[in-house]
């Protein structure tokens, strides 16, 4: 199973509730298809460079989870289809390693 991140834009007229409950379902598609999640970080209320579809803002949230890289199209599909989500990007993430601590250098 590989990593990814995705990136969602939900609208931005979702209240905390309503977010929550679209969470929810993003998470479960990527159940559906055999994947786990890693973590899931809001980073709020953000507006557009320029107006998309007449919106000039919206929600964002990564969430980090692993899965086959064959159920990323069926996942994008799924995502196309829910009305709340507005853009979705999925990228491969590199694997998290354990940083070896740094040594002093020596001094002479």
């Amino acid at each position: 199973m590989n990593r990814y991140e995705a990136m969602f834009i939900f609208r931005e007229d979702l209240k905390e509730e309503g977010l929550e409950e679209v969470l929810n379902k993003v998470r479960a598609e990527i159940k559906k298809v055999g994947g786990e999640v890693d973590s899931t970080t809001r980073m709020g209320r953000r507006a557009f460079a320029r107006t998309m579809q007449k919106k000039t803002g919206g929600q964002y949230v990564i969430v980090v989870f692993r899965c086959a890289g064959s159920q990323i199209t069926a996942l994008l599909a799924k995502y196309k289809l829910n009305e709340d989500v507005f853009r979705v990007q999925i990228l491969r993430a590199a694997e998290p390693t354990a940083a070896a601590p740094a040594e002093a250098p020596e001094k002479r």
